[in-house]
């Protein structure tokens, strides 16, 4: 179909027809009647846009809002089954895939443990085609998906960079052997970048057009949120704060090769048993939460939530100066963020921060007060359950909506 041009029919028709379905998106099924008077459209105008939605397969009738006085009237809802999408969130653990239909309801998901020599293209194929098959749909059902990873792909040489840790994603041809492996359009983000993308569509960060996500979990790392949209750098390096050179330790030479920095080395995840021990704080009793993540970082991770936790529900003498240790070497690289970004909002995220709850939270917004010269709002996480796929699923759908809802195509 040929474009249309502005001031149009089709135009016009389009754009109420955009409207109507963001509605449905927000609010679920609406009347007839309330989907008029939300768009302004008469009554026969909003019934043409329904029975136009309809017969393209976007919206479904969904019963009536009986119960009410007066006749019930047919509820219309966006058609869940119009487009599915898929999202990875790959680790050195595991590879962890998922598919939402258009509402953006999981309905089927798959984990599949890394295996140490397999190719990538292998795992990949295999974890999404056990979720795909789970959500009781066709890999070519699928209109868009996401892969997460550490890391970032340099846009100019398509490789893998910042992620040494990860094997088997390293080879210059690996894009286009799994451009080839998959059917749909495929997109490939930062880890953590999607971590700032869910809380950006979902989270603590609606609403906000500037904001820094600190993550810290196997690693720390940062995502940059500038005018509503992420900064990603020339190569892709963009929030790899694990490399930035700190106070309060050595230079670390040659970051790249070593796959670590002085902010990892300072307030890293593999710091704090030793904060913990040097104020005669004891490990953790009891094995492994359930909760812990998997794979060979598991225990360490582990061990630090449950320090943490057991911290902020007891924070005073030896557990309150522990959370204040952490929150000062947390503050150290954050300083250098807020001064040259002066974002409104830092989002706290990942297990480890997010374990230390309120008390770490006031006593970082505390020393990032002494130690920047900005002070932007602390605010913790709100996507809690695995939120990098969260992010890569949000990213599928906003540009599988972007398609989909356009019916001047």
């Amino acid at each position: 179909m040929p474009a249309a041009t502005p001031g149009t029919p089709s135009l016009l028709r389009a754009m109420n027809d955009r409207a109507a379905l963001e509605l449905l998106l927000a609010h679920g099924p609406l009347s007839r009647t309330r989907i008029g008077h939300l768009t302004g459209l008469s009554k026969p105008t909003a019934s043409q846009l329904l029975a136009r939605l309809e017969d393209a397969g976007l919206v479904v009738a969904t019963g009536t809002d009986g119960g009410r006085p007066g006749p019930s009237a047919q509820l219309y809802a966006l058609n869940p089954r119009a487009a599915h999408v898929g999202g990875l969130d790959v680790t050195p653990e595991r590879v962890l895939a998922a598919v939402a239909d258009l509402t953006g309801t999981v309905v089927g998901s798959f984990e599949l443990p890394y295996k140490e020599g397999a190719e990538a293209v292998e795992q990949v194929t295999e974890a999404l085609g056990e979720a795909v098959k789970a959500a009781g749909l066709q890999r070519s059902d699928l209109h868009r998906l996401v892969i997460a990873t550490p890391g970032a792909f340099d846009p100019q040489t398509g490789r893998l960079r910042y992620a040494s840790h990860l094997p088997g994603w390293h080879s210059p041809t690996l894009l286009d052997e799994l451009a080839a492996a998959l059917p749909m359009p495929v997109e490939y983000e930062n880890d953590v970048n999607l971590a700032a993308i869910a809380e950006q569509r979902l989270g603590a960060a609606r609403g906000h057009e500037d904001f820094v996500l600190l993550w810290n979990e196997d690693g720390l790392g940062a995502a940059l949120v500038l005018g509503g949209r992420l900064h990603r750098g020339w190569t892709g390096g963009a929030g790899e704060v694990g490399f930035l050179p700190v106070p309060g330790h050595p230079l670390v030479r040659q970051v790249t090769r070593a796959n670590t920095g002085g902010y990892q080395e300072l307030a890293g995840v593999q710091v704090l048993p030793r904060l913990a021990a040097e104020l005669g704080i004891e490990a953790t009793p009891g094995g492994t939460p359930p909760d812990a993540p998997h794979g060979p970082h598991g225990p360490l991770v582990a061990e630090a939530v449950a320090l943490l936790r057991r911290a902020a529900a007891e924070p005073e003498g030896p557990y309150l100066r522990f959370l204040q240790s952490y929150a000062t070497v947390l503050a150290t690289g954050l300083a250098s963020l807020v001064a040259v970004l002066d974002p409104e909002v830092v989002v706290l995220s990942g297990a480890v921060i997010t374990a230390g709850g309120d008390p770490l939270r006031a006593l970082l917004e505390a020393e990032l007060g002494e130690l920047a010269p900005a002070r932007p709002r602390l605010v913790a996480g709100q996507v809690r359950e695995r939120p990098v796929l969260r992010g890569a699923l949000e990213s599928a759908l906003a540009a599988t909506r972007e398609e989909v809802f356009d019916t001047s195509r």
